[in-house]
């Protein structure tokens, strides 16, 4: 049986944690530009923040399921 840390729900789960700490890196970044006055850098930024948000219940709701299917 493979290790449980190196399965592919765990190995899902710790890109969604990467994710989800990226976020939170690239909203420093736009709190910095908003406050450096560089208004296309910011909304670049923000149309980016949409994306991962976006994308991230999808990918917490993929996760869900394969851990659901792990433990039957």
């Amino acid at each position: 049986m493979p290790s449980p840390e190196y399965s592919l729900p765990d190995v899902l789960e710790r890109i969604y944690e990467n994710q989800l700490a990226l976020e939170a890196a690239i909203m420093e970044i736009t709190l910095w530009a908003k406050d450096s006055d560089t208004t296309n850098m910011g909304e670049n930024i923000r149309g980016a923040l949409e994306t991962i948000g976006e994308n991230a219940g999808h990918k917490k709701q993929g996760l869900a399921r394969l851990q659901r299917n792990a433990d039957r």
